[in-house]
Formats: C-alpha cells, sequence, structure tokens
C-alpha cells in the first residue's frame, strides 16, 4: 500500500529565507514549526524535503557543503522529535559556472522531476500527498505531480496568472500551513486564515477555485 507525504521547500518554508545559504549557520528553522511537524508525521505523513540548490551550479558551495546542511537540518529537526524521511535537491541552473550542471533539466522546480522520483524511492501516493512551499514554482511543481498544495505566502510571490500555479491553499506562515493540511484531512473547520491576500481568489486557510 503506496504511502503519503507531506513535501516541504526548504529555503522560505522550512527554514528562514536566505539568499544562496552555504553553510550550518545559515539555516534557521521557524520558531512553533516541530510541534506541527510532529503533528502531521503521526498522521503517517512521510516528510520530505524538495529544494532547488542552484548555487552549486552557480559555484557558490559544493554538494560536500550542502550535505553538511543536510545534516544540520536533520539533527536540529530530531530535537524536536522530527525525522526526515528524505532530502532531495536539484543542482542544475542553465546560467551556473560548472558546465556538467549549466543545462536545463525535469528536476529543478517547477518541474516535478524531485517528486516524482521521491514517489518512486519511497512508495508514495502523489495524489493522497501535499506540497507546502513559499513560491508559485513549488505550487506548480506540486501540481503537476497531482499533490494539494498550500503556499505559504510570504508576499514575494504575484498573483498566478495560469491554473497550474493556482495553490489549493494559501496560509500566511507554514504553521498554519501545516494546521490547514491537518484539519482537512480530520474534516474539521480550517483555521481562521486571519486576512484576505491581495490578488487571490481566497482567503489564506480556505480553498483558492
Amino acid at each position: 500500500m503506496s504511502r503519503r507525504a507531506v513535501f516541504l521547500d526548504r529555503d522560505g518554508t522550512l527554514v528562514h529565507p536566505r539568499r544562496y545559504p552555504s553553510s550550518a549557520d545559515d539555516l534557521r528553522l521557524y520558531e512553533g514549526i516541530g510541534p506541527e511537524l510532529c503533528a502531521v508525521q503521526q498522521r503517517g505523513f512521510l516528510l520530505v524535503v524538495i529544494t532547488n540548490q542552484a548555487g552549486i551550479a552557480r559555484g557558490l558551495f559544493t554538494e560536500e557543503d550542502l550535505e553538511a546542511m543536510n545534516d544540520h537540518l536533520r539533527a536540529e529537526l530530531a530535537r524536536l522529535s522530527v525525522r526526515l524521511d528524505g532530502i532531495y535537491h536539484c543542482p542544475h541552473h542553465v546560467d551556473g559556472v560548472i558546465p556538467a550542471l549549466s543545462i536545463s533539466c525535469d528536476c529543478r522546480k517547477p518541474a516535478p522531476g524531485m517528486l516524482l522520483c521521491a514517489a518512486s524511492d519511497l512508495d508514495i501516493d502523489l495524489t493522497e500527498s501535499w506540497f507546502v512551499g513559499d513560491i508559485l514554482d513549488d505550487i506548480e511543481a506540486g501540481r503537476r505531480a497531482g499533490c494539494r498544495t498550500v503556499l505559504v505566502d510570504l508576499g514575494t510571490e504575484p498573483p498566478p496568472t495560469k491554473p497550474e500555479r493556482m495553490p489549493h491553499y494559501v496560509a500566511r506562515d507554514t504553521v498554519r500551513a501545516l494546521h490547514v493540511i491537518q484539519a482537512i484531512e480530520t474534516r474539521e473547520q480550517v483555521p481562521d486564515p486571519d486576512y484576505r491576500p491581495s490578488g487571490w481568489s481566497g482567503t489564506r486557510g480556505e480553498p483558492v477555485r
């Protein structure tokens, strides 16, 4: 029987946003996220990070640097009793300086390649899974893979102009995004969305039609 997952973008979703973080010290988990990730995990969801890491193609850090960051992230979450079931990254960018990585690929979001790979590796039913991210490329990747999606609206994204970039739900931070998932899964009332973001056709925490 296939399993369900909550896929999480890293920068801006799981940790505070920072341009091209290159060391463990650059990764700071959002406050209050641990208990919510635990609650989702206790409902039987795998937790899988899906992250673009173009800094590798751009020569800003190495695969070894990224693995050290991954180890740090796993350790920080383990202190909160949270287990990551997988971390998938795309090292490519067409404007990179490393020739082997300066390519157009099928794994860099908004392409769904990393989610498809995770689904194959971990026996995940994508149609029963969720993708939480802070940019519309995350939403498009999730939708193209067949997941339900929640946009963490940091106020950095324009209103989507294509259906595949329209999130199913919108939340103002990751903690609330995880609340939304739990409410939908338990058929409870969706949490108070706090306010209506400009440019969106629905209120945060409510379905976007």
